[in-house]
């Protein structure tokens, strides 16, 4: 899995809003805007929205590593952090799924990664049409967000069959976690909900210091 391309990819997206067909919709999303029509403040509204539809999937992979973990792990530290990493992420994806009906009005989307990369392609050529913009950072970003998740599902069966379980569980594990420190930085400074600014702070601080526990028996192990 190419991490580092998969990490600009989402954050472009949350940025930039790539996947921006699917967050005006409707009126009910309308209705979330700011009444001022303030178009920072609408840019905003749309990290939050963004954010718990990026970072729900991303916990539910984490979740599936987790269980792996706990029934494949060998060491009592890889134990220990997967049900610390399941206990948290669960309750992380309660929390976002109730505010987001709270907010916006309906439930979570359940798009399939490839989903959204067509939908990102089909927003990026209206961009290419309606400015003359076609070869800016959200270009295609969609289709290689789409390629990446791919990328993780490969990686998640390699981890299954792992011959040395822990030591792929840690490889993949801190890629992921940086991943997701990367999409709450850029949510803690932007997203207009408190709650999301301090759920994103919670995640950088508390999946930083697994990322440093991680590195740390990496050394150890090697």
């Amino acid at each position: 899995m190419n991490n580092k391309f998969l990490i600009y990819s989402l954050v472009g997206l949350l940025s930039s809003g790539a996947i921006g067909g699917i967050v005006l919709s409707n009126s009910k999303q309308a209705q979330s805007l700011p009444a001022s029509g303030n178009a920072q403040q609408s840019r905003s509204v749309r990290v939050d929205r963004h954010f718990i539809e990026m970072m729900i999937p991303h916990h539910q992979d984490a979740i599936v590593m987790a269980d792996l973990a706990l029934s494949r792990g060998r060491r009592p530290e890889i134990k220990k952090i997967a049900a610390s990493i399941k206990q948290a992420q669960t309750r992380e994806i309660t929390e976002m799924r109730t505010w987001y009906k709270q907010w916006f009005g309906t439930e979570v989307p359940n798009h399939s990664m490839t989903d959204m990369g067509m939908m990102g392609d089909h927003h990026n050529q209206g961009q290419k049409k309606g400015s003359g913009m076609g070869t800016g950072s959200g270009s295609g970003m969609g289709q290689g967000m789409g390629q990446g998740m791919m990328d993780m599902k490969m990686d998640i069966d390699a981890l299954k069959t792992a011959k040395d379980f822990d030591k792929e569980f840690v490889r993949q594990m801190i890629p992921h976690h940086q991943m997701a420190v990367k999409m709450a930085q850029m949510a803690s400074g932007r997203a207009t909900h408190s709650e999301i600014r301090t759920l994103a702070e919670s995640i950088i601080k508390s999946q930083n210091a697994e990322i440093a526990k991680m590195q740390g028996w990496q050394q150890a192990w090697h």
